[in-house]
């Protein structure tokens, strides 16, 4: 009957109006602060991690991503404000995660990296690093839009046996409190980040896996075309907001 009356509940709210806004500010003052302080921010470690990967030599080109791209300062200042976005060497939409990859088994001819492997979440942390503070900028058009055009339709798209869609929660509740804590828009700005509840550093698309079994719903695999679409909407909606990655969340 919980369930029911939640699902009812957020199904004949209002749609929510307001600016786009930061998860952070949905977050504590104690979240707030570790984020705020590189010392302090946990996924920070992650990050270190990924340092030392870019400098790693592997694969049977035996290359690191520094023989290529030099300094993560300057080859990658903007990159992560950027994409997701079209790739015509994948013929695809990639998602930074998806440029990585293609590195490591295309360039590197390594083996592809697990899906959320302490390596890859540190390169992406790592490689995020250049852009904080940076808007985000998307293009949704040409190639793009019909990756986009799917992201959008997710979004709005009620799923699972709680019947709910992004959009319930995420537009017509944010700012509200659900088991203690405030809904927060949705904008993608801190990822990669550092979960209290995971312990640990993650993805966006961990994030997004977490959101499907909350309402119920059968669980995209890891790197699916339609979370990748999901990533590119989401970073459109969020257009203007400053990349805050690595972040932290509870």
């Amino acid at each position: 009957m919980r369930i029911l009356a939640l699902s009812l509940a957020l199904l004949a709210a209002p749609a929510w109006s307001q600016s786009p806004r930061s998860g952070l500010e949905f977050q504590g003052e104690d979240i707030r602060r570790l984020q705020g302080d590189d010392f302090a921010n946990p996924a920070m470690l992650w990050a270190e991690r990924g340092a030392a990967a870019w400098q790693r030599k592997q694969g049977a080109a035996n290359t690191s991503c520094a023989d290529c791209h030099g300094a993560v300062e300057q080859s990658m200042r903007g990159v992560a404000a950027r994409l997701p976005a079209w790739d015509a060497r994948l013929g695809r939409v990639s998602t930074l995660e998806g440029r990585i990859t293609a590195c490591i088994t295309r360039e590197q001819r390594a083996a592809e990296p697990a899906p959320e492997s302490h390596d890859l979440v540190g390169l992406l942390a790592y490689v995020a690093l250049p852009s904080r503070g940076m808007p985000l900028r998307v293009d949704v058009a040409g190639p793009a839009q019909a990756s986009f055009e799917r992201g959008r339709e997710l979004y709005a798209k009620r799923i699972g046996q709680m019947n709910l869609a992004c959009t319930h929660c995420h537009d017509r509740q944010a700012g509200k409190t659900l088991l203690a804590e405030k809904i927060s828009q949705g904008q993608p700005t801190a990822w990669p980040a550092y979960r209290m509840e995971w312990q640990a550093a993650g993805t966006l698309e961990r994030r997004l896996r977490a959101c499907f079994l909350g309402v119920r719903a059968e669980m995209p695999n890891y790197r699916d075309d339609d979370l990748v679409a999901l990533q590119l909407y989401l970073a459109w909606r969020a257009q203007g907001l400053p990349l805050e990655a690595p972040g932290v969340r509870r």
